[in-house]
């Protein structure tokens, strides 16, 4: 049966007990999917959520990047020679971050899966992070850097992964792109803004009260990230049946549009427990092929951490180079937000991710192909723009494992955590001996592209065969269904059980 249970911040609508029968909705059936009142309501809280939740993960992001390369920045203003940096070690201050972002990615979906207020949770890791990014400011020495971007990756490993997953737990699997990509943007905004506010910084703060520049490049970027953390305490929002600035009807929607979504209600039951889905998700082939699909992506995809060297190389100086970095970042996430909304629209995912990575495969092309400037420059535009195939990858993800929640969380931290490893590879394909031009470096990335792009075909295929099983014999359809979710979204929905379960015979996957 079902409970209303209220308290001083509206309605909760959660299932206490499913043993009952499921034949009977004990609650009001909303309006009907497409009716003009189903859509003006299911526009009001998608357009409560996009003005809250967007901006606020949007900003978070920006400082997320800037505060992991930082580092990169830093270096063009003399951090290797007052550490007394050799190129190796700095390439391990570059690849330490990854020991610990990577595996911690993991338990930490766990973590978010499990707890009540994820607003609090990535509130506190955005202000850890940002005090030990001011604290990276304070080093003299290799271990005093060294310790620093290792504890940054800790709580880092908390945002992106657990921001995606956030976002899955408001909105349905054909929203999810666009919201993904507005929060990526983030990223690439911060390759512009962070070369931007790096010039600033390192032009104009020389010497100030005695300090380096590159000393107050980390104290000023990590005090606005502590403050971007008290923030975002406030503006994020929980989950649909707990958030304090969703009440009413409005909770109750946004549970039955994403148990509409997909057939059944977008929560655990009581045998689901982090544990569980992390076990479910490394027994799923398409969760460990997906995760060393998202390693060659990254390893290809590798060049974002050393793009402000990358503009050095074109002969300009430091400001100049850093503000050359800008353009292509502000072009990349125009491109990611215009793949995303088509890929939303459409619903297709493999080509709107894969085609992007064909672009950067041309502009390695071109870099290797000439030593004009103005050729690298331009290369150097569609390499960013290739960054926006990245931010689909845990959205399909969420798409092809959306239930039980519990895996869905698990299955995301595994893609991105491991993924993450291209990166720790990556930091060190472009060493500086291979400068000016990089052509090792390019040929390694695009062998790593063409890797993904063969294995992300492999996925598209399989799930267009899972498809066709489903269209061939309805059955099929409710083997991977559980029945006390679809019991609870019946509920939920104001519908019979029966009628849950003719709904949940339309699920199919996104490819």
């Amino acid at each position: 049966m079902s409970s209303e249970k209220d308290s001083d911040k509206g309605e909760v609508f959660v299932i206490e007990d499913t043993k009952g029968s499921p034949h009977e909705a004990l609650l009001e059936p909303l309006p009907e999917i497409g009716t003009p009142e189903r859509i003006l309501a299911e526009r009001r809280l998608v357009r409560k959520l996009d003005f809250r939740l967007l901006p606020t993960i949007f900003l978070i992001y920006i400082m997320n990047y800037i505060d992991r390369n930082g580092i990169t920045t830093a270096r063009l203003k003399g951090l290797e020679q007052d550490l007394g940096l050799t190129d190796l070690q700095y390439n391990v201050v570059l690849s330490i971050l990854y020991a610990s972002y990577c595996p911690f990615q993991i338990p930490s979906n766990m973590i978010l899966n499990r707890i009540s207020k994820p607003s609090w949770y990535i509130g506190v890791c955005v202000m850890a992070w940002g005090l030990t990014s001011l604290l990276t400011g304070k080093t003299t020495n290799f271990r005093g850097i060294l310790a620093c971007r290792f504890f940054i990756g800790m709580p880092e490993a908390a945002f992106y992964p657990g921001a995606i997953y956030l976002l899955s737990r408001w909105y349905t699997r054909k929203e999810l792109a666009f919201r993904s990509a507005i929060l990526y943007t983030g990223l690439l905004l911060s390759n512009a803004f962070g070369a931007l506010i790096a010039a600033g910084i390192l032009s104009n703060m020389e010497g100030v009260r005695g300090i380096r520049a590159w000393r107050w490049l980390f104290f000023i970027e990590g005090a606005i990230t502590i403050t971007v953390g008290i923030f975002s305490i406030w503006a994020l929002p929980d989950y649909p049946n707990n958030t304090r600035w969703v009440v009413g009807d409005e909770r109750r929607l946004a549970q039955a549009r994403l148990a509409e979504d997909a057939g059944e209600a977008d929560q655990d039951n009581d045998n689901d427990t982090p544990l569980k889905g992390l076990k479910l998700a490394i027994r799923d082939p398409l969760v460990l092929t997906f995760a060393v699909m998202n390693t060659a992506q990254l390893l290809g995809l590798s060049f974002v951490s050393f793009f402000p060297t990358l503009t050095a190389t074109l002969g300009f100086d430091t400001t100049i180079s850093l503000l050359l970095a800008a353009p292509p970042w502000l072009f990349a996430s125009i491109v990611t937000c215009i793949d995303a909304w088509h890929a939303d629209k459409t619903g297709e995912r493999y080509f709107h991710i894969a085609a992007t990575w064909w672009g950067v495969i041309l502009g390695f092309v071109i870099s290797l192909a000439t030593k004009s400037v103005g050729g690298r420059y331009v290369s150097m535009f569609l390499m960013a723009a290739g960054y926006s195939g990245f931010s689909l990858t845990a959205v399909w993800v969420s798409n092809v494992v959306p239930r039980p929640p519990s895996k869905r969380a698990a299955a995301i931290g595994i893609v991105n955590g491991i993924g993450n490893l291209g990166n720790l590879m990556g930091s060190y394909t472009w060493k500086s001996e291979w400068g000016p031009l990089y052509h090792q470096s390019m040929i390694i990335s695009l062998c790593g592209l063409c890797l993904s792009t063969v294995m992300s075909f492999g996925i598209r295929h399989h799930l267009i065969q899972r498809n066709k099983k489903l269209d061939e014999d309805e059955r099929a359809a409710m083997q991977g269904a559980n029945e006390v979710r679809v019991k609870e979204a019946a509920i939920l929905e104001g519908i019979s059980f029966e009628q849950a379960m003719e709904r949940r015979k339309g699920f199919r996957y996104l490819y």
